[in-house]
């Protein structure tokens, strides 16, 4: 299990943080100094704990966005990643293969001559197939 930490130490943080992100190192004694001189914190215990819990966070920016916290550096990396357009689609598919039960339905619907479409023929050994719980079983 991890450590509990109160809404005090994540908020005040969380504020630290988005304040004075440039001056935030990885290192928890660093963040201590920092936290004495930009921040009036009553007890030498909670300055430790906002420290340890900034470093924490520090340590998941280096990963990726995090919840709560609003910098621009992320905000730019969202933006950047929503612009993204890839060079192939994902979706784009030349050929599609389906039984002769789908083929009839598209028939019916008239959609049997879609380019791409092509038949294929079921194999032996799981025409005798029942699904149920978990695996498959054979009769």
């Amino acid at each position: 299990m991890g450590r509990i930490r109160t809404k005090i130490v994540k908020k005040s943080s969380r504020q630290v943080i988005e304040r004075y992100y440039s001056r935030m190192t990885l290192d928890f004694h660093t963040k201590k100094k920092i936290l004495e001189e930009v921040a009036i914190i009553p007890s030498k215990h909670l300055r430790n704990k906002i420290a340890g819990f900034s470093t924490h966070l520090m340590k998941q920016i280096q990963k990726g966005p995090v919840r709560g916290i609003s910098l621009k550096l992320q905000e730019e990396e969202r933006e950047r990643r929503m612009d993204f357009v890839p060079e192939e689609s994902a979706i784009k598919i030349d050929k599609i293969f389906v039984d002769k039960e789908t083929l009839d339905m598209l028939s019916a619907l008239g959609m049997a001559d879609m380019p791409g479409v092509k038949r294929i023929e079921p194999e032996a050994h799981t025409q005798n197939l029942r699904y149920g719980r978990g695996a498959p079983m054979r009769y």
